[in-house]
Formats: C-alpha cells, sequence, structure tokens
C-alpha cells in the first residue's frame, strides 16, 4: 500500500497533467483569423465639462468559419503614440461567420488628451500624417473576449485651395 504523501503527489502531478492538456487545448482553439475593424463613422455625442465625446461606429468582419457572440465592447484610440479617447458599450450581438456589423461605441476625449494632443499639432506635425492606433474587445465567448486592432496615418486638411 501507497503512503499518503505518495497518492497526494501522485494526484498533484496527474491535475498538473490535465491542466497542461487543456490550456494545450485552449491554444489550439485560438487558430482564428482576426477580426477586420474599420471606422464606419464618427458622430459628436453630448459631454460633460470640458470633455468631448463621440459615437463611433465600428464595421466588424468576421472572416472565421464560426460567428463570434459577444457581449460588451471596449475600445481605445491612440493619436501619435499617446492614448487619446477611451469607451465601453454593454451592447451585445453576433458577427455572423463570413459577416459583418456595425457596433456603436461612445468614446470619451478627456480635456488633458485633448489639450496635449493640440499642443502637438501646434508643434509642428511636419509630414500632416497623424499615426493612430485603434484596439479593442468584443466580450464574451469562451476565451473571454476576442480582441482587435487596426492602425494607420490620418491625414490633416492641406491649407492649399
Amino acid at each position: 500500500m501507497q503512503a499518503p504523501d505518495t497518492r497526494r503527489s501522485i494526484r498533484l502531478y496527474v491535475l498538473c497533467l490535465c491542466i497542461l492538456a487543456w490550456l494545450g487545448g485552449c491554444a489550439a482553439l485560438t487558430g482564428q483569423e482576426p477580426l477586420r475593424v474599420a471606422v464606419a463613422g464618427v458622430e459628436p455625442i453630448p459631454g460633460e465639462g470640458l470633455e468631448m465625446r463621440f459615437n463611433v461606429k465600428l464595421r466588424i468582419q468576421n472572416p472565421n468559419d464560426a460567428p463570434i457572440e459577444y457581449n460588451g465592447v471596449s475600445l481605445e484610440l491612440d493619436l501619435n503614440g499617446q492614448s487619446f479617447a477611451s469607451g465601453v458599450s454593454d451592447q451585445s450581438g453576433t458577427v455572423p461567420r463570413f459577416g459583418e456589423t456595425v457596433i456603436d461605441v461612445p468614446l470619451t476625449v478627456p480635456a488633458f488628451s485633448a489639450v496635449r494632443q493640440a499642443f502637438a499639432f501646434a508643434g509642428g506635425v511636419s509630414s500632416g500624417n497623424i499615426p493612430y492606433e485603434v484596439r479593442g474587445r468584443l466580450a464574451g465567448g469562451f476565451a473571454g473576449g476576442t480582441r482587435f486592432t487596426d492602425h494607420g496615418k490620418l491625414s490633416l486638411p492641406t491649407g492649399g485651395t
């Protein structure tokens, strides 16, 4: 007969093997194509005090063979490599397989972020192109959600006629 400490060690070893196998299975499930995200529109909405608020319409495309269900959205926007705006929404729905949907997310621009960016622009954005990055997450599902990102450059209007 085995000693109690030996049985406990065997149980712990088997438990660790099961956890490792489960984590390996979870990693295999994430072999999906990333979501394609594009800003479809921006509309101003009322803010409080000195903050600015916008309703951002995101077009989410799902290039995968399975629908993606979500029950919340978070979004962050960086301009010139610095945090500019963020927002959340408790909207829920499904992005169909090989389909798309438009999601509304209210973004808040704190007053200090707007002032910081205004000074950066006044300090000379030489090329007229402002780098941006949008990061977000559709909450829900087995793995806790689906993350997405998009980046590029915004072109400022030129002063010429």
